[in-house]
């Protein structure tokens, strides 16, 4: 993810499209309410925001597909992220996300200072030209909503569109279904 979220987080968040396919059962996403706040944000400081967000993305995984402009996209493999850990860090809109990022024969843990800007009540997870050790330079924008995550990236003269859901770290990943 972190090649093709450009991370992402990955999410995340998060982008990497060297992914091994693998089938993914047909879920429905669960919402992103970690603590109880507001839906219009009334009353919560951006503080409090930020520890929740924070805390949702603590253990959370990213599961979805991404796409790569100029391509077939009609085989798009599934791919998977870790946010081991994400806090929330003194400076602006930084937070710090600690994830494992696993593509073909890639299986590294990488800490990333990312800035997080806000659209009302909903995140967006941004990189703006970073460098990943042993991956590369990358840009790309994750928006993250109900359990969710889309957006675009770019790695050098390559680029694409990622979506998928997030699993919280207290949720139990649903048992495969089977296929008939």
């Amino acid at each position: 993810m972190w090649n093709r979220l450009a991370c992402g987080l990955a999410a995340l968040c998060l982008t990497l499209p060297q992914l091994a396919a693998q089938d993914a059962p047909a879920t429905d996403a669960p919402a992103i309410a970690p603590t109880a706040a507001p839906a219009d944000g009334a009353g919560e400081t951006p503080a409090q925001r930020d520890a929740r967000f924070a805390e949702y993305m603590t253990g959370a995984k990213f599961i979805g597909r991404f796409t790569i402009v100029g391509k077939d996209n009609d085989n798009m493999p599934e791919e998977e992220y870790t946010i081991h850990k994400c806090e929330k860090l003194d400076k602006d809109d930084l937070f710090r996300f600690t994830a494992r990022i696993r593509y073909g024969d890639t299986d590294t843990e990488l800490p990333m200072d990312l800035p997080v800007k806000w659209a009302g009540r909903t995140p967006v997870i941004t990189l703006e030209k970073m460098w990943l050790p042993g991956l590369g330079t990358f840009s790309s924008r994750v928006v993250i909503h109900s359990g969710r995550y889309a957006g675009t990236w770019d790695h050098g003269d390559k680029g694409g569109h990622l979506f998928g859901r997030i699993v919280p770290a207290t949720a139990a990943e649903p048992a495969p279904q089977r296929q008939p």
